[in-house]
């Protein structure tokens, strides 16, 4: 990273979701400790949000995750009474969040394998506000991302670093 790069605001936005699970796939566990330590030292961004559908019971989750230094952005959640699975697509959130800080940052950090993202990404890039795509697997990823290939970072072997 060169020297102007440093002095840049750099966010980071993160879908937490497809980020565990991507990882969880792979056979390990992400430490999001020293996920926020990679994302600091690597980019230097100064403020990483992470979004996340709200689940009252994980308190001492987001209490840690807060610590630890990630600004949390929640949807709140639904329990599907048919087969009991909870669902908080933080897709908008993301999305809607990136613009709502878009004049506080001068690059941003995408961290998802997830193609929703593929209109933010591209505004993003044109707008030369674009640092980094993070795909957590590059073996499981939404081909839409594919067109940013230069600006993409696979943490598929980052796993000794990062690995709770």
């Amino acid at each position: 990273m060169n020297e102007s790069q440093q002095k840049e605001i750099i966010y980071a936005f993160i879908d937490s979701q497809n980020l565990n699970l991507s990882i969880r796939d792979q056979g390990w566990k992400l430490d999001f400790a020293k996920f926020r330590i990679y994302l600091s030292d690597k980019f230097k961004i100064k403020k990483a949000f992470l979004f996340l559908g709200y689940i009252h019971s994980n308190q001492k989750l987001y209490q840690y995750l807060k610590e630890v230094g990630y600004s949390l952005i929640f949807k709140p959640t639904l329990r599907s009474v048919k087969n009991e699975i909870i669902k908080g697509n933080i897709d908008a959130e993301l999305v809607l969040h990136s613009m709502i800080e878009y004049a506080n940052y001068e690059k941003s950090i995408v961290v998802t394998g997830d193609g929703d993202f593929h209109c933010l990404i591209k505004y993003l890039k044109q707008k030369n506000k674009l640092c980094r795509l993070i795909v957590p697997n590059k073996y499981k990823y939404s081909s839409l991302l594919r067109e940013f290939g230069q600006h993409i970072t696979f943490l598929n072997k980052k796993g000794e670093m990062l690995k709770h």
